[in-house]
């Protein structure tokens, strides 16, 4: 098969290349009615993942289909099918199969990836909703496979250049690699400055920061950086700035030297690995291969059990495994959320060329456009905590990147086949953000991205049944739909449906198993999760009355920013529930949360002061 894939320039001339391949027996081709039981089981800004079995094969494969089939889509296919052949020999990077092909209503035919299946998800995934429970152990063993299997990427010359949580896969406790869409080669990262790159927070800082004559070069210490990142996250069972919008002012901060601060109470030896991975200066960084040996030497002195620890060779750290048949299907394709191939991020066309003081002032419109995937993803998370605070949210992050309403409205209009864009274009309807407010429009556009298996299109049309909005009210139908995005994994359909239990919509009230979908939410960092287990601690819904722990949850949440926490906070200082009475700071978080545009804190915060 040809590694000189970048001299081809169009998407037909990829297609030829895939068919060559297949006829030429390169590439194993599976009839799609061939397989059988499919489920979906993921969705992004790339594409939808279906569990299936193929044939009467019991186990498991996943097919990984794409929304737009350009010549950007096939590229990163052709990409992703070369480089995990070369290095799907290790046991810790996820295999690839084949192809299969299914027609649209047009009769276009698109190719699907034929992939393992991992029954845990992403790394992320599995760290939200496993970290209690592992043990120091666990943590050095995902550890320790990761950078094995990146170290194997390297020795083979190939850089990932996109490395993050939701790129990295969980099965049995074993890790795999995924998601190759955007790997090159290291002469040619070595000989090009990049434009694009991954999530910020896993990104090397060098591509933000100008402040050097010498233009850096992306190199294998890129993959270096997002590992020590990586590192930190298996430390601390979160993402790097949690809560905090990956936006240019978080570029810029990291690019200055802010990192995560590390999680008290684990090795000096650990930190110390992440800490330097992450240096500034990509040649004070360490090889992967050096942060294997300097792992493995924590591990041996540590006593810590790794399954087959014996087998990595010491001199290239590849674990061999040469059962390539389809029979050994165990791990699924990324369920990343944000882009075409792992929240494929192209921030500012030109970023790499500026001085960092010059970053904030210079998105031009030509410039937004380019990065609109970016800017859509910020503003589809800031409706989670409530609407008017994600409208209140919305405009203000417009006028920070200088974007009219007009101008965004225009863009959403003529992106949607992005399921992000529809939703969004849903919520402006319902809304009324810089159009009227037309609820039967929003209904649509929720049942249009819900189609298409939107997460939160799916939770907002449940809304539009419980409540009526543009629609009849169908409290069982908001119940399934709740129930759908909840089976889905997502927080904010698992808070909901603890609603839908806790007030009998769709379903009769069990507040027991309210209580119990509101801590399952909370555990994974959904703050109206949180909020609504602090309630039920406050007045013993599903369990004990336990105000003090409400207060620390409430208090948890405040701090997060969510006025309606700051709310609740701020009662139980002015009532002394759970806390010693204290009107000042009552009146600090009736503040905190009326800036925020929540009306009863206002009114509250009036009647205090008129007290005082």
């Amino acid at each position: 098969m040809s590694n000189n894939v970048e001299l081809i320039n169009n998407s037909n001339d990829w297609i030829k290349w895939i068919e060559d391949s297949i006829s030429r027996k390169l590439i194993k081709y599976y009839e799609f009615e061939q397989f059988c039981n499919i489920q979906e089981i993921g969705f992004g800004g790339f594409g939808k993942v279906y569990r299936a079995n193929w044939k009467n094969y019991y186990k498991y494969c996943a097919l990984k289909s794409f929304y737009n089939f350009n010549d950007a889509t096939v590229k990163a296919i052709v990409r992703e099918i070369q480089f995990q052949r070369e290095v799907d020999f290790h046991d810790n990077v996820i295999r690839f199969y084949g192809v299969t092909t299914s027609s649209k209503d047009d009769q276009r035919k698109e190719y699907m990836l034929v992939m393992e299946y991992a029954d845990n998800g992403t790394l992320r995934k599995y760290l939200q909703e496993n970290f209690r429970n592992l043990t120091w152990n666990d943590k050095f063993n995902l550890a320790f496979q990761l950078v094995s299997a990146v170290s194997c990427l390297h020795d083979e010359g190939i850089m990932h250049r996109d490395l993050h949580s939701n790129n990295v896969l969980i099965h049995q406790n074993t890790v795999k690699l995924a998601d190759f869409g955007l790997s090159k080669r290291i002469e040619e990262t070595s000989n090009s400055q990049s434009k694009t790159f991954g999530l910020i927070p896993y990104t090397d800082p060098k591509i933000f920061n100008r402040n050097t004559s010498t233009l850096y070069l992306l190199n294998k210490k890129s993959d270096v950086y997002s590992i020590g990142v990586l590192l930190w996250e298996i430390s601390s069972g979160q993402p790097p700035f949690h809560g905090i919008p990956y936006d240019v002012g978080l570029a810029i901060s990291i690019s200055q030297g802010l990192r995560e601060e590390p999680i008290p109470n684990i090795s000096k030896d650990y930190i110390k690995i992440y800490t330097d991975c992450w240096n500034i200066e990509p040649d004070n960084r360490p090889t992967i291969n050096r942060v294997v040996d300097e792992l493995k030497a924590i591990i041996t002195k540590e006593n810590i059990i790794i399954k087959d620890f014996h087998l990595y060779n010491v001199n290239n750290n590849v674990q061999l495994s040469y059962d390539h048949q389809l029979s050994n299907l165990n791990v699924k394709v990324s369920e990343s959320t944000n882009s075409l191939h792992g929240d494929l991020s192209q921030l500012i066309q030109n970023f790499d060329m500026m001085d960092t003081k010059d970053i904030e002032s210079s998105i031009s419109i030509n410039q937004f456009e380019d990065n609109f995937n970016i800017i859509i993803n910020n503003m589809f998370n800031f409706f989670h905590d409530g609407d008017e605070e994600g409208k209140q949210k919305v405009l203000s992050y417009l006028n920070e990147q200088n974007i009219t309403l007009q101008e965004i409205k225009n863009l959403l209009l003529n992106n949607q086949n992005n399921s992000n864009s529809i939703y969004l274009l849903g919520k402006f309807n319902e809304l009324g953000i810089g159009i009227s407010v037309d609820k039967q429009k929003a209904f649509g556009l929720y049942q249009k991205a819900a189609d298409l298996g939107n997460v939160l299109g799916i939770t907002d049309l449940g809304s539009c049944y419980k409540y009526g909005i543009g629609t009849v009210v169908d409290k069982k139908k908001a119940f399934e739909l709740n129930q759908k995005a909840a089976d889905l994994g997502n927080t904010y359909g698992i808070n909901n449906l603890g609603h839908c239990y806790q007030n009998g919509i769709g379903i009769d009230i069990d507040k027991k198993k309210a209580f119990e979908l509101y801590q399952k939410a909370a555990d994974l960092g959904d703050s109206s999760g949180m909020s609504n287990l602090g309630y039920c601690y406050q007045y013993g819904i599903g369990t004990d009355i336990d105000k003090k722990k409400a207060f620390e949850l409430y208090q948890k949440v405040a701090d997060l920013g969510n006025s309606l926490a700051q709310y609740k906070l701020a009662m139980m200082y002015e009532n002394g529930e759970g806390i010693v009475k204290n009107i000042d700071k009552a009146i600090y978080w009736y503040n905190k949360s009326a800036k925020q545009g929540y009306q009863k804190a206002q009114n509250k915060l009036e009647k205090l002061k008129n007290k005082k």
